[in-house]
């Protein structure tokens, strides 16, 4: 059975740059015949948190909510798309994480950053090491890191000069490292359940 894997992505901006980076790995990893799917926070359009999901009384949950809990519970693997906001995580993504808890755990989490700088947003990729790990997921040790977004892929989310070759190599490795993980995670919860 492919991999379930969601790929999160949270930029609110008019001109949104990071879709490109999350396009492209949804479009790479269908072409490895993964299942991925784009996990857009702006089009699901939570809230600012008030109430995680959890805190609502069954069944009374906004439906964009009950619906992302149950993808976030059928996924064997996430990704997460991170620009970064002046050396933080990007607010967007941060307030769809956060409306979840125990639907995150056991499962391995990736971190793909960008910015428009050579630093290819990775401040905000090291934040969110600490985050996710706090949710209950475990994060793989390869990363993607991609600046200058625009010098590395066009506008339809295709690799772009001496970047692009760049990003086209590592994604090699960084995909097969979370399909590793993936594996091991999904072999252990079929082993034995989780421990909470």
């Amino acid at each position: 059975m492919a991999d379930r894997i969601l790929v999160l992505y949270g930029s609110y901006r008019t001109d949104r740059l990071g879709i490109r980076l999350a396009e492209y790995i949804v479009a790479r990893l269908r072409a490895r015949g993964a299942e991925p799917e784009l996990i857009d926070a702006k089009r699901i359009g939570l809230p600012m948190l008030d109430r995680m999901y959890k805190e609502y009384p069954s069944g009374s949950a906004p439906l964009a909510m009950e619906e992302l809990a149950a993808k976030i519970r059928s996924a064997d693997a996430f990704i997460f798309v991170a620009g970064e906001y002046n050396w933080g995580v990007q607010p967007g993504l941060k307030n769809l994480t956060d409306h979840f808890l125990e639907e995150w755990f056991w499962r391995p989490a990736a971190i793909a950053s960008y910015s428009l700088t050579r630093i290819a947003g990775a401040r905000s990729n090291l934040a969110w090491h600490g985050v996710l790990s706090e949710m209950g997921m475990v994060v793989i040790s390869s990363t993607l890191t991609v600046g200058p977004i625009t010098d590395t892929l066009s506008a339809r989310a295709q690799p772009t000069g001496q970047s692009g070759e760049r990003l086209e190599r590592a994604f090699g490795r960084f995909a097969d490292d979370l399909a590793w993980w993936t594996e091991a995670a999904k072999a252990q919860r079929a082993l034995r359940p989780p421990p909470y």
